[in-house]
């Protein structure tokens, strides 16, 4: 709870700050945009928990995204494929990366850094050769399919909510369930805390890794539908750009740890918000887009460091108790 209570400071005061130094920024248009973005990184940053919490790693979600997008245009546009035939087929391919992540992991007992790495060269390769480079898009012929990436729902005051944020909601809540409520979520936290003891314990860690692969994987290629049809416009060598970085550094802000064992959705879509209101920020004010990695980096930094310095103060009480404790007896 303090972790979540810190992150959600953070971006009260970001929105705060922006908001009294550039009065555009609570603007409905500018709202309802930064609530579209939030949506659609949160459901990638969904993604990245799961692999996050078993103490893995996925550098190729954003890879996904660009090879999703630029086959679900390739098929629509250039092969004429139905438009259901044309998500299944997407989402198959999203799945199939996740299956293969999680078997090279578990059954070769590769590092997931370099799995995922070779993963981000491959499908980034790939999502180029099916355009051939060129620029992929969906025209006027799939408006209706267009519109469930950027339909909106008008709520009052010329500001709307964007068809995503359901989406997310949706994703949000059975993402919830399934880490806090089943057994499998537990076993997923277990293995991140500690793999010998989870095995011990009976659980198939194997399986465990395969499925928080498949998922981040799938959570990818529903990404990668929802941004390109949002886009309408798909450069394959760009879509998904560094998008994995973004999903990476939203969990670990909104309270997951790299070493594994720790996670809550809220907490990850708390860590998105503020990763896209900063980055809202340094364009509405005007703040020089070339000092928008290093600014973003540094905020991401502090965040980390203050976490740490946190939880060894804590760890510091909770060992003076227990010796104070001691003394007592």
């Amino acid at each position: 709870m303090k972790k979540l209570l810190g992150i959600f400071g953070l971006f009260v005061f970001i929105f705060v700050a922006t908001a009294l130094l550039s009065p555009n920024f609570l603007g409905a248009y500018n709202l309802q945009n930064l609530v579209g973005w939030i949506s659609l990184f949160g459901i990638i940053s969904i993604g990245a928990m799961f692999v996050i919490v078993t103490g893995g790693i996925d550098l190729s979600i954003g890879s996904t995204i660009g090879l999703v997008g630029s086959l679900l245009s390739w098929m629509l546009m250039q092969k004429g494929w139905s438009e259901p035939v044309a998500l299944l087929a997407v989402l198959a391919v999203s799945l199939c990366i996740g299956l293969a992540h999680g078997l090279l992991i578990t059954k070769l007992r590769l590092q997931p850094f370099i799995v995922t790495l070779c993963g981000l060269l491959i499908y980034r390769g790939l999502a180029r050769h099916v355009l051939h480079d060129g620029t992929g898009g969906f025209g006027t012929a799939h408006d209706g399919l267009r519109n469930f990436a950027i339909g909106k729902l008008h709520v009052a005051g010329g500001f709307s909510i964007p068809l995503s944020v359901f989406f997310l909601l949706v994703i949000a809540v059975v993402a919830a369930i399934f880490l806090n409520r089943t057994i499998w979520g537990r076993y997923l936290l277990a293995l991140g805390r500690s793999e010998t003891a989870a095995r011990y314990s009976g659980i198939n860690t194997d399986r465990m890794k395969i499925t928080a692969y498949v998922l981040c994987s799938m959570l990818g290629g529903i990404g990668g539908i929802l941004f390109s049809l949002n886009l309408n416009s798909i450069q394959p060598s760009g879509l998904g750009e560094f998008y994995e970085l973004y999903a990476i550094a939203a969990a670990v802000l909104g309270g997951c740890s790299l070493r594994g064992g720790e996670g809550t959705v809220i907490g990850v879509i708390i860590g998105t918000a503020v990763m896209r209101v900063l980055y809202n920020a340094i364009n509405i004010l005007g703040i020089p887009t070339h000092l928008e990695f290093a600014i973003i980096g540094i905020v991401i930094l502090a965040g980390v460091i203050a976490d740490e310095l946190v939880k060894r103060i804590a760890t510091k009480r909770r060992a003076a108790r227990a010796l104070a404790g001691e003394e007592g007896k």
